[in-house]
């Protein structure tokens, strides 16, 4: 059973914050053959992580001795670990940072089988491997020392954070205002068509009431289509370039949490996100 204090425990889950992005930055990285600042948070920690390794840990305590028993902990944990996680950024930030759709047997896009059988053998070099020289490291560390660096990170972690889930929330906001731009245009777009195509059937009904003057109300008719017709394209116009405005105008915090996670998608608002991401690209 590991019997560690609040302190450890928090110095744990910001050192595998900090492993977790080492990982996945280097990998990236070398994927894209560019450097990539992977994550959520601006800093290099990635949370999911520590919070993967630290749930790893919890669970398997009860079997240490049971080395099966711990890797169905690990697979059934760090499952239920995703899930939540996932269901709850996507709900909150309208995004997904992970998506295994085209996985086989997955759960949405938020969980798959394969990920879960992983999860279940990196518990298990979690408990056996990985953990047992962090653990004595960190326990030879004075605790007097331990608690400084601690508390110290714990300032800059939740200032990072803090930072990081404004960001999220801005571009949640933009893509939103995006959508709600986009669907207007389309419902001035339809206006203007139903207008032009009640006006031709008008011009076409009165043309054998009023043979004779039909030349003067046609040009009346096509004056008013044409008046009409510029002024809803003014408006879409307008509306286009506030859109644009909105996204040149984006803050660098919410152009980097793009840049650093340019796998994210989003089932719902998929068209919109991947414009912005565009957009960013070009930059």
């Amino acid at each position: 059973m590991y019997s560690y204090s609040v302190i450890q425990w928090l110095f744990f889950f910001y050192f595998y914050c900090f492993a977790g992005w080492c990982f996945e930055s280097a990998y990236v990285s070398l994927k894209s053959r560019r450097l990539v600042n992977r994550g959520f948070m601006r800093g290099p920690f990635l949370p999911i992580y520590g919070s993967g390794a630290i749930m790893m840990l919890v669970v398997s305590m009860p079997f240490q001795e049971h080395i099966l028993l711990v890797y169905l902990a690990g697979c059934a944990g760090a499952t239920v670990l995703e899930l939540v996680t996932g269901i709850g950024m996507e709900s909150l930030f309208k995004v997904r940072y992970w998506d295994y759709s085209s996985q086989r047997f997955n759960y949405k896009g938020y969980i798959c089988l394969s990920s879960t059988l992983a999860w279940g053998f990196l518990t298990i070099a979690m408990t056996e491997v990985i953990h047992k020289p962090v653990e004595r490291l960190v326990l030879a560390v004075p605790s007097g020392v331990l608690t400084a660096v601690t508390v110290v990170l714990t300032v800059v972690l939740s200032a990072d954070f803090a930072l990081s889930f404004q960001a999220a929330l801005d571009l949640r906001d933009i893509i939103l205002k995006a959508e709600e731009a986009k669907a207007e245009l389309n419902r001035l777009q339809k206006r203007l068509d139903v207008i032009l195509a009640v006006a031709e059937g008008d011009i076409s009904a009165r043309r054998e009431e009023l043979e004779e003057s039909i030349s003067a109300r046609r040009e009346e008719l096509e004056e008013n289509i044409s008046a009409r017709r510029e002024e809803l394209e003014e408006s879409i116009r307008l509306r286009r370039e506030a859109l644009e405005a909105r996204v040149r105008e984006m803050r660098g915090s919410i152009k980097n949490l793009i840049r650093s996670n340019p796998t994210m998608t989003s089932n719902r608002f998929r068209e919109t996100l991947e414009d912005l991401k565009e957009r960013v690209r070009k930059k």
